[in-house]
């Protein structure tokens, strides 16, 4: 019986004196108040009358907070934001011996001074557009060049809702609409602005058309009418030239003989005709009518 119930004591002082470290979290042995080195997975033994092990995790952390934001117009905006964050691993035994365990206040602490600062420098109207990222991407970077030499690692800053008071909301709305209808306004002016280049560039090609037609109509009539004349040339030349030729082959035999040819056949017509010469002109061969 007393073996027995020293076999369960020592089970139990075995058990106790056992620490298992799970994924996403380190675990380091405090010995007299000293620390031991981090262990990142595994089974730690201890003694449990002189030592204890502390675990840390190391996961991403999602701490959630309500604040109220100053704007650069003084306005005071009620927001809330989660900050994503973690311990690094190989830092651990840092965090513990220079912050303690109650790290989240840290956090918080520089979280608020970072988002002060840097909502401060923005207009309330930017929460809501696309200066969002730019604000939590500031407010990150604020926050790790802090914490990062510290052990600590701001993953990302969410500003999850912003809510701001309602005279306020609706002004920003109004102006937003008024903004957006500015812009439609300028996409309208511009659209008309091309369509009136375009018609003006068109017309320009009408234009141009109508020249180059007119012009092309114009050389048409100066060559035809130029061809006419050469044409009209060419065919005084060649008459001339065949008169020129007529008169060197005329001779006055020539002459005669086709005079003679001439009252022959007038001669040989059927109605009373009156023949008128100067004398000279021989009517040998014709012909004498009866009556």
């Amino acid at each position: 019986m007393k073996k027995e119930i020293l076999s369960v004591v020592a089970a139990c002082l075995l058990i106790s004196s056992c620490s298992v470290i799970r994924p996403g979290e380190v675990g380091i042995k405090r010995k007299y108040g000293k620390l031991g080195n981090p262990k990142s997975s595994g089974v730690i033994g201890y003694n449990p009358f002189s030592a204890k092990v502390i675990k840390i995790p190391t996961r991403t952390i999602n701490r959630e907070i309500l604040l109220n934001l100053p704007s650069k117009e003084g306005l005071t905006i009620r927001s809330e934001i989660s900050i994503l964050y973690r311990i690094k691993p190989e830092m651990v035994k840092d965090v513990i011996e220079n912050i303690g365990l109650s790290y989240d206040a840290i956090i918080t602490s520089v979280f608020r001074s970072a988002a002060a600062d840097v909502s401060s420098k923005f207009y309330a109207k930017d929460m809501h557009s696309g200066e969002r990222d730019k604000i939590e991407s500031e407010i990150s970077k604020r926050m790790n060049k802090i914490l990062n030499p510290k052990g600590f690692e701001v993953e990302a800053v969410l500003l999850k809702s912003i809510t701001m008071p309602e005279g306020i909301s609706n002004a920003i709305e109004e102006k937003l609409r008024a903004e957006q209808e500015a812009q439609r306004m300028e996409f309208v002016k511009q659209k008309e602005v091309l369509e009136a280049e375009r018609k003006s560039i068109q017309a320009e090609g009408d234009k141009n058309a109508k020249i180059i037609e007119a012009k092309g109509q114009r050389e048409i009539a100066e060559i035809t009418a130029e061809g006419k004349s050469t044409a009209v040339k060419i065919e005084a030349e060649a008459q001339a030239l065949a008169n020129e030729m007529l008169n060197k082959n005329l001779t006055p035999l020539i002459i005669q003989l086709m005079q003679i040819e001439a009252f022959k056949a007038l001669a040989e017509s059927d109605n009373a005709k009156v023949i008128i010469t100067d004398g000279k002109t021989p009517l040998l061969g014709l012909p004498t009518t009866s009556k």
